[in-house]
């Protein structure tokens, strides 16, 4: 189904000042057949009378067929089962009073922007009109394991807009449940293939290379596929993802606190690496020094004890206490 714009012309003024004027001479005719049927001539009154009386009720049904679209409105309008055509674009319109609005996605509100009142109320305040608008789809939290099992909390928020206004009406039952059931599949789809945090021997392109994605570290990276992947879903519903975001990533809360010491046993384990490198480089350096200066003259032994204390005092947590040696080291 491909959409098709009506092109009619934005004559509603034009059509409600003609029909306007065709009920006012109706009513008067009315009124004048009455008089010619009591008078002289009651079979041309009674002609006139049916004439008004058919020209009242078909300026009443006419009226039917004028429409008000504001920006990024559109209208689907099916004749007698039949897709009729697309309104778009501000204005004042008619259109065949016996076309019916379409829109599936009437009553359904969505934890969007777009959709912040009840199902009833916005649908008072729509009818069947279909926003052209971009809005904002927030899903819920969902839960799903990463590539190595470990579950995580995800969310995300994800801008769409109408770009087919027929295929939104009728190729789906529902566009918008439809963009909601798609974004649910589509996450779960893209996280079980990276890490929460990166991790060796993770391939998460898909070219049979290792490489350092993860979802804390690549966001970017999988939001876009996130979105990739959804707008290859909902294409056939008439469409369009304009952007995805991820808005919420944690550790599930059975596995949060493990996580967390695991984390933080990493963050010790490389801050002591690199107490010891610099340690062992200032160690170097201290016998290089000396050595050059030749003020002392240090043994094997003394040059080990040396290295001892100088490591202890560099890499221990709390500050060193001198200890004055008054007697040989011998």
């Amino acid at each position: 189904m491909e959409e098709k714009i009506i092109s009619t012309r934005k004559n509603g003024m034009a059509m409600m000042l003609l029909l306007i004027a065709a009920t006012l001479a109706s009513a008067a005719g009315f009124a004048g057949s009455i008089f010619l049927i009591e008078g002289s001539s009651p079979v041309f009154g009674t002609i006139l009378l049916i004439l008004c009386v058919v020209a009242f009720f078909g300026s009443l049904i006419a009226m039917g067929g004028l429409k008000v679209l504001k920006p990024q409105e559109a209208l689907v309008l099916t004749l007698f089962g039949n897709y009729l055509g697309t309104l778009k674009g501000e204005g004042f319109y008619w259109v065949n009073p016996f076309a019916t609005a379409v829109n599936p996605a009437a009553n359904t509100v969505l934890n969007q922007s777009g959709d912040v009142k009840t199902g009833a109320a916005q649908a008072a305040a729509m009818g069947m009109k279909m926003s052209l608008k971009i809005m904002t789809l927030s899903n819920n939290k969902q839960k799903i394991n990463d590539c190595l099992g470990n579950p995580v909390e995800i969310g995300i928020a994800v801008m769409w807009r109408i770009v087919d206004t027929a295929k939104a009406a009728f190729n789906v039952d529902n566009y918008k449940a439809f963009l909601s059931l798609q974004c649910d599949s589509a996450l779960r789809n893209i996280v079980r293939l990276y890490p929460y945090d990166s991790a060796p021997d993770v391939d998460t392109t898909g070219d049979g290379v290792a490489d350092d994605g993860s979802l804390r570290g690549s966001s970017e990276v999988v939001a876009n596929r996130i979105k990739n992947e959804i707008q290859a879903r909902v294409a056939d519903a008439g469409l369009e993802i304009v952007d995805a975001r991820i808005t919420y990533l944690a550790y599930a809360p059975e596995i949060a606190a493990a996580m967390l010491q695991r984390q933080q046993a990493a963050a010790v384990v490389d801050a002591r690496k690199l107490i010891v490198e610099g340690a062992v480089g200032m160690v170097e350096m201290a016998l290089e020094r000396l050595n050059e200066g030749g003020c002392v003259e240090l043994d094997e032994e003394r040059k080990a004890a040396m290295v001892s204390n100088l490591l202890v005092v560099l890499c221990g947590n709390k500050d060193a206490q001198p200890i004055v040696n008054s007697g040989s080291l011998y």
